[in-house]
């Protein structure tokens, strides 16, 4: 499909970082779909190098699906800023087993939860997104959410969704249902949790007789 590319554009090795593995190299053929974290999926539409100060530098040109802008990220910092190729079908399953499982809960302080959620996304692993998107979305069905975690969720629901439905081949509003129906069995599962931990830790009322 890709004949006559270079080593560079045809070559990868060790690209495991949303299957949680840690990755050594990662390269990419033109036109190959990619994950940009935070940004969701790329396709590959040049393999560039420029001269910096007197350096060989060279970039994948990406242009992202949902803004249709395009990025230029050094190829020999790409594993380092977490671009990656989409989950695999056999992961999509996982995926959403994940957003149906029960939760820990987050830091009460917004600011210390945002602080530690800012940090999932950052990593580009789809699994550690799910992770926020189902916790935020639990919490925004008890309190609103403040105006950067309601920013987050909605880039968290995003980055679900699209990844799924570029892998699985579906549209969005196909794929949109199973999400939120893997949301509410997980918010449902959170919510007998706490009312379960809530009743053991209340103080009991019986009286010790002497």
């Amino acid at each position: 499909m890709f004949k006559g590319t270079s080593p560079l554009e045809s070559s990868r090795s060790g690209h495991n970082s949303a299957h949680g593995h840690k990755e050594v190299s990662v390269s990419f053929k033109i036109g190959e779909k990619v994950v940009y974290p935070n940004h969701g999926i790329g396709v590959i539409e040049k393999i560039t190098t420029t001269e910096i100060a007197g350096t060989q530098n060279s970039f994948y040109l990406l242009r992202l699906k949902a803004t249709e802008s395009t990025v230029m990220v050094p190829i020999a910092n790409a594993v380092d800023i977490g671009l990656r190729a989409p989950i695999n079908n056999s992961q999509c399953d996982r995926l959403l087993k994940i957003l149906s499982a029960d939760f820990t809960n987050p830091p009460i302080d917004w600011k210390d939860r945002y602080k530690e959620f800012l940090e999932r996304m950052k990593t580009g692993d789809i699994f550690h997104v799910a992770e926020v998107l189902k916790t935020l979305t639990y919490l925004s069905l008890s309190k609103p959410l403040s105006f950067r975690e309601k920013r987050m969720l909605e880039r968290a629901r995003y980055l679900v969704i699209s990844e799924l439905a570029t892998v699985c081949r579906k549209s969005e509003c196909m794929v949109e249902p199973m999400v939120d129906d893997a949301l509410r069995k997980s918010c449902s599962k959170h919510t007998r949790t706490t009312s379960v931990t809530k009743a053991f830790s209340k103080p009991s009322n019986a009286v010790i007789a002497h």
